[in-house]
C-alpha cells in the first residue's frame, strides 16, 4: 500500500451549516440544472455511490448504507458534528478555501476548526470586483479602488482564482493579452451602468483586466477551465510565460489530458486533480492515471473541489488516496516503478507540490 502524508486540499469551498433533507442533500451531490428525473435519484451516480462507500464509516455506519439510513444518522449527529467527523476523517491537514460566492457556507476559520487543519484563503477575482463596485461611485474610483483591493488581498491570500474567464459563453471573445487603459475604462463603464447589485462579471475585457492584475501581484492564479474553446486559455498561458506567476488549471475533466499537456509544455502551469475523482468514483484511478501520463509529477496537485456538502470534501480526499494507491501500486507491481519512487511521488502530489507552490511552510 502506498503511504501518503496528510493532504493539502488546494481548492475547495466551505460547507453548509444547515440540516438537509433528502431532496436538498441530493441537489448538492451533482451539478445539475434541476432535480433528478422522475423515478430516479442522484444517489445512483458515481458520486452517490462514493458517498455511500466512504462516508458511512466516518459516521459510525457500515459502508454502503442506504441513503435513508445515512441521512437519518446525519440528522442524529447534526450538521456541525457530521461536518467535524467527515472533515477530520479525510486526512486533510490544510485547506485552500475559495470564499466566494459563499452563501450559507462556513468561512475559512470555521472550516479549519471543524477539520482540525490549517487554512489559507483563495480570493475570487470576480467577487472582489463586485465588492469594489458596491462602494465605488464612478468608473475612475472603481478602477483605482480595484487596484488597491487586489494589492491588499495579495498581502494575505495564498492565491487568486477566476471561475468565469474560461468557462462562460463569452470566453471565445477573451483576448489573452492585457487590454489597454481605454478598453478597460470602457468595459468597466458598461458593466457598472447595467449592473444590478450583485451582478456577475462576464465582460471579457474586464475579466482580462482582473487576470492581469492578479498576474502582476505574483501570487499563484487558479483558473477554472471547462468545455469551451481552449484557444483563449492556451493564449493566456503563452502570454504569461516567463512573468513569474504560476497558473493552476482547475476542473479540467473530461479534458484532463489537455491540462496535463499544458503543465508539461509550460514551466509555470500546474494541473489539479479536482472534483473529477469524487465525481468518477470507482473510475477515479483511470482518470488520475491519464493526468499522470503526461504531466510532470511535480506539477500535479490534489484538491477535493468540495463545496457545500462535507461529504464531497471527504470523498474527494479518500477516493484520491485509493486511486493514487491503485495507480502507483500497480506500476510498482508491474516492475515499472520502485516503491521508493512511488511513495516519493505520492507525497509530492498529495501535499508537497502544493506546499511548495503556495509557500505554505514558514521560511
Amino acid at each position: 500500500m502506498i503511504e501518503t502524508p496528510h493532504l493539502v486540499d488546494q481548492y475547495c469551498h466551505g460547507v453548509l451549516r444547515t440540516e438537509l433533507g433528502l431532496g436538498t442533500f441530493e441537489a448538492q451531490l451533482t451539478r445539475s440544472a434541476g432535480p433528478p428525473a422522475a423515478g430516479t435519484t442522484f444517489f445512483d451516480t458515481q458520486t452517490g455511490f462514493a458517498v455511500r462507500r466512504w462516508c458511512p464509516p466516518l459516521l459510525g455506519l457500515e459502508p454502503h448504507a442506504t441513503p435513508a439510513r445515512y441521512l437519518a444518522r446525519r440528522r442524529e449527529l447534526g450538521a456541525a458534528e457530521t461536518a467535524r467527523r467527515l472533515l477530520r476523517g479525510s486526512g486533510v491537514a490544510a485547506y485552500l478555501v475559495d470564499t466566494g460566492p459563499a452563501g450559507d457556507l462556513t468561512g475559512p476559520k470555521e472550516l479549519a476548526l471543524a477539520g482540525d487543519a490549517e487554512v489559507f484563503e483563495t480570493v475570487r477575482l470576480e467577487l472582489l470586483a463586485e465588492q469594489v463596485a458596491d462602494t465605488s461611485g464612478t468608473v475612475g474610483a472603481f478602477l483605482s479602488n480595484l487596484a488597491e483591493a487586489v494589492h491588499h488581498a495579495a498581502a494575505g491570500a495564498a492565491a487568486f482564482t477566476c471561475a468565469t474567464a474560461f468557462t462562460c459563453t463569452d470566453a471565445p471573445a477573451f483576448e489573452p493579452d492585457p487590454p489597454g487603459p481605454g478598453a478597460v475604462r470602457g468595459a468597466a463603464g458598461r458593466w457598472l451602468a447595467r449592473r444590478p447589485r450583485g451582478g456577475a462579471v462576464r465582460d471579457p475585457v474586464l475579466l482580462a483586466h482582473l487576470l492581469w492584475s492578479a498576474v502582476a501581484s505574483g501570487l499563484p492564479l487558479q483558473l477554472h477551465t471547462g468545455a469551451v474553446d481552449s484557444a483563449p486559455l492556451t493564449g493566456f498561458v503563452r502570454a504569461t510565460a516567463g512573468l513569474g506567476t504560476r497558473l493552476v488549471l482547475l476542473g479540467g475533466y473530461p479534458d484532463q489530458r489537455r491540462a496535463a499537456q499544458l503543465a508539461a509544455a509550460f514551466p509555470h502551469v500546474y494541473a489539479d486533480t479536482g472534483a473529477a475523482l469524487g465525481q468518477t468514483g470507482a473510475r477515479a484511478a483511470a482518470v488520475l492515471a491519464e493526468l499522470l501520463e503526461l504531466a510532470p509529477f511535480g506539477k500535479v496537485l490534489f484538491s477535493s473541489g468540495g463545496r457545500r456538502l462535507p461529504e464531497l470534501h471527504a470523498v474527494g480526499a479518500l477516493v484520491f488516496r485509493e486511486a493514487l494507491g491503485r495507480v502507483l501500486g500497480g506500476w510498482v507491481a508491474e516492475g515499472a516503478w520502485s516503491w521508493r519512487d512511488a511513495e516519493r511521488v505520492a507525497a509530492m502530489v498529495a501535499a508537497g507540490n502544493a506546499r511548495r507552490l503556495y509557500r505554505l511552510d514558514p521560511p
